[in-house]
């Protein structure tokens, strides 16, 4: 029956063979059905505290399976979960989270005991912006090497990064240099005074000669401002002045904050407006201009990789071009956002049919090998805080909810939880709404609730809170503490490459994750009926013996006949 909610997923490259697999996978590339398309911190491999309950009910079986030749292209993963401090815990009863919250609820995260079941076992957090700004969000920065007084103090920040680590989890933080605050010193010194030494940091038409017609690449309209009796450029909105990338301080500065920031024990960052540093006006899309943004994030990587060798990059490249993001990936990035994978997922979620998500992906993931000489790493998500929440999308059905994260959670790369994701947390533009406080009480009430916010879709109904979800063992919280569990606890879905099959059933979607180790094949049934798939699809290189995991009893497999329970998803050795 189809549960409503209450409101409405290092490369050790082993090419096996020579350059002419990689023409014959090319070649492969051409014939198929589907859309879309670093090492990471600290080895950014599986979180070695597995901390579920579910890991240790379905440790079974993790023998060798023999691989005919093949190119094992892997990349070590790790689960993130994006947070939104303002609107996690708050330690001091001001309604706003701050660190100190942040870190007593690190248990929740991952509390680094294996033994323990109540864990979501997540192993890294990236952090929305924490610097200080004007702004709630935190997107306009004021003073880049400084905490939001809002969230705490430098050594608040410490200490949690401390216990974070002590919990075997990495922290990445938001780095926003695309622009700052009109609020920041440079910006107000700069616009006061044409000699400021700062004036040449931002970006104005007059001292430039340049033309204040054009559409922002941003789509937030004309890209020019005025202050001072002068035109400033700021793509995303008049409170965000574009910083002067041109400008070799400039570039030191940022760089130098980078440093800053890994000094203090970050573990790397995500980096908003990835692709705008350069690309300011709707016509500013060539590869020329590509290539700029890309040469200052060489510059950016190679100035702290010398230092912190395990840095680990990610960018806001929000495109749908894999061709495009690739450029990315040459010695600049580990990472980019896989933003056309999250809605392949959420539709393939809602419509219960198959779309191959394997097959673009294959295409996809040899081209960034190659462009990065096998460095990358995806970014696969949901929704993040700039997109209607996936409980909304999915208009309240838990059951495509939970195929989504089945989904996500058995493909290759870094997948990031949205915060509240886990729980079913609702939200739609504006942004404030999709940025609601976490609930972690029945009710929405009680000690360190965020309420700097009031709710508008999240409001406190029976059974959409952490308290009531982590008791009970069918809900929507459980079953990503299951996946998250299953995937720490698979070595071919820790680090495993994709290889596409087609299912021969529109209802399930079939992919195998293989590295040097181990060969699985992962089968959701999109559906709440029983579905049935051939095996023998998967092609004569592979046989299929056991059911290694699953997200729900009653599955079989007799020979190559596998059938699967309704909203299920199976790992299959």
């Amino acid at each position: 029956m189809t549960k409503q909610h209450p409101k409405l997923l290092r490369q050790s490259v082993n090419w096996i063979g020579s350059a002419a697999l990689t023409a014959v996978l090319l070649a492969g590339c051409a014939s198929g059905s589907g859309n879309n398309a670093s090492d990471a911190a600290k080895n950014n491999g599986a979180n070695a505290n597995t901390s579920n309950a579910a890991n240790q009910q379905n440790a079974g079986n993790t023998g060798k399976t023999s691989l005919k030749p093949v190119a094992i292209d892997t990349q070590p993963s790790t689960v993130y979960y994006e947070v939104f401090v303002r609107s996690f815990y708050d330690s001091d009863g001001d309604g706003i989270g701050d660190f100190k919250g942040l870190t007593e609820k690190l248990d929740y995260l991952n509390d680094g005991n294996p033994d323990t079941d109540e864990d979501l076992g997540i192993g890294g957090i990236w952090l929305m912006p924490i610097n200080p700004s004007p702004s709630y969000h935190g997107y306009d920065v004021s003073d880049y090497r400084d905490i939001n007084p809002d969230y705490g103090t430098l050594e608040d920040f410490k200490t949690f990064l401390d216990e974070a680590h002590k919990r075997g989890i990495k922290v990445i933080m938001d780095l926003v240099v695309n622009h700052s605050s009109k609020e920041h010193p440079w910006f107000l010194d700069a616009a006061k005074n044409k000699d400021s030494k700062y004036r040449d940091w931002y970006i104005w038409a007059e001292d430039q000669n340049l033309k204040t017609g054009g559409t922002s690449a941003a789509g937030s309209g004309s890209p020019w401002h005025s202050a001072g009796g002068s035109h400033y450029k700021g793509i995303f909105w008049e409170g965000m002045p574009d910083l002067n990338f041109d400008n070799p301080e400039v570039r030191q500065e940022m760089k130098d904050t980078g440093l800053f920031w890994l000094e203090q024990g970050v573990d790397g960052f995500r980096l908003d407006a990835a692709k705008h540093i350069y690309e300011d006006i709707l016509t500013d899309k060539g590869q020329e201009t590509t290539d700029k943004n890309v040469k200052w994030w060489q510059e950016f990587r190679e100035s702290l990789v010398g230092k912190y060798p395990d840095t680990y990059l990610v960018g806001e490249i929000w495109d749908p071009s894999p061709a495009l993001i690739a450029n990315y990936l040459d010695n600049a990035l580990e990472s980019g956002f896989n933003f056309a994978l999250s809605e392949t997922i959420i539709s393939a979620a809602k419509r219960e049919k198959d779309n191959n998500i394997g097959f673009p992906l294959k295409k996809a993931y040899i081209l960034y090998s190659e462009k990065s000489g096998g460095k990358f790493v995806d970014a696969t998500f949901l929704s993040n805080h700039d997109i209607n929440r996936v409980m909304t999308q999915l208009e309240g059905n838990t059951d495509h909810a939970k195929m989504a994260a089945g989904l996500l959670l058995t493909l290759p790369g870094n997948p990031f939880l949205y915060y509240g994701e886990e729980i079913g947390m609702l939200g739609a533009k504006p942004d404030e709404s999709i940025r609601e406080p976490m609930q972690w009480y029945a009710g929405g009430k009680g000690e360190g609730q965020t309420t700097w916010e009031p709710v508008n879709f999240n409001t406190g109904e029976k059974g959409s809170s952490v308290e009531e979800q982590l008791s009970d063992p069918d809900s929507l919280q459980s079953h990503y503490r299951k996946l998250i569990a299953i995937r720490n606890s698979v070595p071919a879905l820790q680090d495993g490459t994709i290889r596409d099959m087609d299912s021969g059933n529109d209802s399930v979607t079939a992919f195998l994750r293989l590295n040097e180790q181990q060969t699985v094949l992962v089968a959701h049934n999109l559906t709440g009926t029983e579905q049935s798939i051939d095996l023998s699809k998967a092609g004569d290189d592979y046989s299929f013996k056991s059911i290694l995991k699953a997200t729900r009893e009653g599955a079989t497999l007799e020979g190559s006949k596998l059938t699967i329970p309704g909203y299920t998803t199976l790992v299959i050795e």
